[in-house]
């Protein structure tokens, strides 16, 4: 039987060895959280400056604002020192390069059957959408007024960002 994941759990016990983090309390050490897209070109700590336990993270395709983000936003700021929001989609991003008819034709192709029923939420309007999930976040009656929220839309050609909402 071989094990697919192998070298992942190699590479687990290597970080295992020097691990510092035991014992951490959870919270949002620099007060920050980020909401970005699940791109694998993306560092969210490190294009901000940021190390393990400054931040809280949440990815999703597009680096949307969802009810999930939402409900984790809230917890933040409510619960684990978020004092400041980013909310970061970035360039060159297939949720807002792709149609959904696309996404759901390539994604039937690769899986051998029908994906027409699965929604995909593409962005037809990057920053459009940038805009309308900063507001969403302002207007949120548990996100309170001192919390300070920007878009930022990050490029992933040159390792920038620029506010944008």
């Amino acid at each position: 039987m071989t094990d697919e994941f192998a070298d992942l759990v190699a590479a687990n016990r290597r970080f295992a060895e020097t691990f510092t983090l035991a014992g951490f309390d959870g919270l949002a050490h620099a007060g920050i959280a980020i909401v970005t897209c699940m791109d694998s070109r993306l560092d969210p700590l490190r294009m901000v400056g940021l190390q393990p336990g400054d931040a809280k993270i949440f990815r999703n395709p597009g680096g949307r604002v969802t009810d999930a983000a939402l409900e984790a936003l809230v917890l933040g700021v409510h619960l684990l020192g978020v004092q400041r929001i980013l909310v970061v989609p970035h360039t060159r991003c297939a949720m807002a390069t792709n149609t959904e008819d696309e996404l759901r034709q390539q994604v039937s192709e690769s899986a051998g059957q029908d994906a027409s029923w699965q929604a995909f939420h593409v962005i037809d309007d990057q920053l459009a959408a940038l805009e309308e999930d900063v507001k969403r976040l302002g207007s949120h009656p548990l996100i309170p007024d001192h919390v300070a929220i920007g878009g930022f839309l990050y490029d992933v050609d040159t390792g920038l960002f620029e506010r944008r909402a």
